[in-house]
């Protein structure tokens, strides 16, 4: 490893900030040796703070409609293949009632932006798990909302809010997504999550049509200064009835470098190993946690839904993926030197 690399590595483990052309020179000079060193701090932050706990999330994929038509999205508004589907109120709390009963303590609810799901209806739903389940976390992954609609989810009871920004880069952002949607809007959600007072996340795919090292430069430097409390980074995986059907898929081994980085550079970050990169690489997730993060997300759907909630192509939904399969993901975390935990896994505040 050449000097200038170590030393921005061991600038970013003692200050947690590095200048974007910092980020871009990381992200340039990846070799084994650096890719280990910086796996070996970010394994020593992960530790200092939460240990060898491994937060599981209970996923309920709560609709596949979607008024958006973003390019990269398998449910996206113009795929007329999508055999669509939306869950029932009865059938959402059902899925958290079982979900409990195996241990879950986050209940994700996660959907495209579907008008059905207004704020009562959702403000109703929301109540009802806190009200049965006091002790849990209701984490929403809904998309862009109004702040009025934002307020009216926290007020009801929900913790977190994921809201993935898919790129910090304004002229990549809308040749991943119609006219219609900005990143400038995307960045104003975030914020007003965050100062509503949800956990809040972001985050970003790696390989997307037409990324390039800058962009993910600048996704790295806008994470640092964002401090979310949640990160969610997965490999871009076309989906077969989306525009980006041809484009290459995404690196998992890059992605996990790019959770090593973010691990130092928000320490405290809760960050999943994704379904996408268990999706991508056998042993994916596993190799995210050995590289950082700290969150998996089985899936506690009806069964009969989790195929049709296809964001990309070859979702992994069943195995260690699915919760009824708790046992299998405990064995498989076990077997790399970690513990799956089932409190609610805030994340710690510095």
């Amino acid at each position: 490893m050449n000097e200038v690399t170590k030393k921005l590595i061991d600038k970013l483990y003692n200050t947690s900030s590095l200048e974007e052309a910092e980020y871009l020179h990381l992200i340039n000079n990846r070799t084994p040796e650096v890719t280990e060193y910086l796996r070996s701090l970010a394994v020593e932050v992960r530790k200092k703070h939460y240990g060898n706990k491994v937060y599981i999330r209970g996923l309920i994929e709560i609709s596949n409609y979607c008024k958006n038509d973003c390019l990269y999205c398998g449910i996206r508004r113009s795929n007329k293949l999508v055999e669509r589907y939306r869950l029932t109120e009865e059938e959402i709390i059902s899925c958290a009632h079982v979900g409990y009963s195996l241990g879950f303590r986050t209940f994700v609810m996660q959907g495209g932006e579907d008008p059905y799901y207004t704020d009562e209806r959702m403000c109703g739903i929301i109540s009802e798990i806190k009200r049965n389940y006091p002790d849990c976390a209701v984490t929403l992954s809904l998309g862009e909302r109004s702040r009025e609609s934002y307020e009216r989810l926290y007020s009801a009871g929900a913790d977190r809010y994921l809201l993935r920004h898919e790129t910090a880069d304004s002229c990549h952002y809308s040749r991943l997504h119609p006219s219609e949607l900005t990143l400038e809007n995307r960045i104003d959600c975030l914020n007003s999550l965050k100062k509503i007072g949800f956990q809040t996340g972001c985050g970003f795919m790696v390989g997307s049509p037409y990324q390039t090292p800058e962009n993910i430069a600048k996704d790295l430097k806008f994470v640092e200064t964002f401090s979310p409390q949640m990160c969610g980074i997965g490999p871009f995986i076309p989906h077969k009835d989306t525009p980006f059907r041809d484009f290459d898929a995404g690196d998992a081994e890059f992605t996990c470098y790019l959770l090593s980085i973010v691990r130092l550079a928000v320490p405290t970050v809760l960050l999943p190993a994704t379904t996408a990169l268990g999706s991508i690489l056998e042993g994916g997730r596993e190799l995210g946690i050995l590289s950082g993060a700290n969150v998996v997300m089985p899936n506690l759907s009806p069964e009969d839904t989790r195929k049709k909630y296809s964001l990309y192509n070859n979702k992994l939904s069943t195995g260690a993926e699915s919760a009824e399969k708790l046992t299998l993901l405990k064995e498989k975390i076990a077997a790399i030197g970690y513990e799956v935990v089932t409190d609610r896994g805030d994340a710690i505040k510095m």
